[in-house]
């Protein structure tokens, strides 16, 4: 593995394309100026314990005061492209209805924007940001949800649709379904598996029908969705491990491959939990939509072993560690950039994927600017160089890979660990918005430099 820009470029396909990704709630801030009302994290971070300091998302990064500066900062690297989100309660406060155009203006600008400046655009539709108003519905578990995130789908592309370069409808339904769902640590906050695997169908059937109306206004729009799949290991060779290990896989990475890219969940995720998702005719058929890329989040390995105790519940596994490195980045995950490597070529061999573009990948380092104001992070420079040649090594295993976004173009709200964890190559001041572009950022922008010259 080499770190040198210009070498590393080397090893990658010359039309390879690089880019920075955020989210709206972590960076915009905002929340309730120019008609955009409350989303459920607005009201999970608000609740008290659940976030660590009690941090918000009301002012975050001020993105949403800062555009057109910030819009120069990513113009700066170097890069191609820039992923970001849009906020449905910004979009549709009410989350169906009435669509609020003061929101819709501030994503045209944007787009606008990134045009240019020369700049592709890759929007994603949900990351996790739901209109409260659909909460106090039901939210995820009710399929009406689905409805509304076509109607919502239906108005943002019929706004910009014709200026973005490829469209996501979901990013990492793993973590609002799971995560929110399952064991509460994200919002809504609920804990409870019948919900959560409620919310797994609800959500995959958004997908298909989100991909259906974005076709209906512009048919050529590439269409994906943004996934965060385990890349799993057993912990040992046992059949025990090995079965294991498939149970987990069937949990937490086939309950959306598999419906989204087969048009099917898998037998033993079936026969657990099948009667907790609500599955409709039809409803398999409008979820397998034909895709035209796919984005892969990866940070970190998984490891499992089997726990089959008559109180433990599907998939009847426990993680162990992953690596005997004992590297851990500061916000505690493990380091492997192997495994990435690993699970782009699982997928790719179990499922019959598109294109894929690795739409997340980063690491949380926490220092700071020291006494003239440079950010060493060179742990951060090192993970990037070791995951960039993962996939380069996933491409030479004929996975195919068009792009890398890194995680993220600036220090942001980091969800449950509020302002605590920093993942950005710009470091971010929260007290004067000051932006600062660390070591990593610099490397990265070398690397996006030597690609493009290439």
């Amino acid at each position: 593995m080499t770190a040198d820009p210009a070498a590393l470029a080397n090893t990658l396909p010359k039309d390879f394309r690089f880019g920075v990704a955020t989210a709206a709630y972590q960076i915009e801030g905002a929340i309730d100026e120019d008609g955009r009302k409350a989303s459920i994290w607005d009201t999970f971070s608000a609740t008290p314990g659940r976030v660590i300091n009690g941090d918000t998302g009301a002012v975050a990064c001020d993105h949403y005061h800062r555009q057109a500066s910030d819009l120069d900062l990513i113009k700066q690297y170097g890069v191609d492209a820039y992923r970001f989100s849009i906020a449905w309660p910004r979009v549709v406060p009410d989350g169906r209805g009435a669509v609020n155009e003061k929101g819709l203006d501030w994503y045209d600008r944007l787009v606008d924007g990134l045009l240019a400046r020369d700049l592709q655009a890759f929007p994603t539709l949900y990351h996790w940001d739901l209109p409260q108003a659909l909460q106090d519905k039901g939210g995820w578990t009710h399929r009406d949800t689905a409805y509304a995130f076509a109607e919502y789908t239906h108005a943002v592309v019929s706004r910009i649709g014709d200026r973005i370069d490829a469209l996501a409808t979901f990013n990492e339904p793993f973590c609002s379904c799971y995560l929110g769902h399952l064991w509460g640590i994200h919002a809504p906050g609920s804990s409870d598996v019948a919900t959560a695997m409620r919310t797994v169908h609800v959500t995959n059937l958004a997908h298909g029908l989100g991909v259906q109306a974005a076709l209906t206004v512009r048919s050529d729009l590439p269409m994906g969705i943004v996934l965060n799949p385990v890349a799993l290991s057993s912990a040992t060779d046992s059949a025990e491990d090995t079965a294991a290990a498939e149970r987990h896989f069937q949990m937490f990475n086939g309950a959306f491959f598999s419906p989204i890219f087969e048009g099917c969940y898998d037998d033993e995720l079936l026969d657990a939990l099948g009667q907790h998702l609500g599955i409709e005719a039809g409803d398999l058929a409008t979820i397998q939509q034909p895709l035209d890329w796919w984005g892969l989040n990866y940070y970190t390995p998984t490891c499992v072993a089997d726990n089959r105790r008559d109180d433990s519940e599907f998939p009847h596994t426990t993680e162990v560690e992953a690596t005997t490195n004992g590297e851990r980045t500061d916000i505690g995950w493990e380091i492997d950039a192997s495994a990435m490597t690993r699970v782009l070529v699982q997928l790719n061999s179990r499922y019959t994927l598109p294109p894929c573009y690795v739409t997340e990948n980063g690491a949380c380092y926490n220092m700071g600017p020291d006494n003239s104001g440079a950010i060493d992070d060179q742990p951060r420079l090192d993970y990037l160089a070791s995951h960039i040649a993962a996939v380069a090594d996933a491409i030479e295993q004929d996975v195919d890979v068009r792009g890398y976004f890194a995680w993220s173009l600036m220090d942001n709200y980091e969800w449950a660990e509020g302002y605590t964890m920093r993942f950005g190559l710009t470091h971010v001041d929260y007290d004067t918005q000051v932006r600062t572009i660390k070591k990593s950022g610099h490397w990265f922008s070398e690397l996006a430099t030597a690609q493009a010259l290439r």
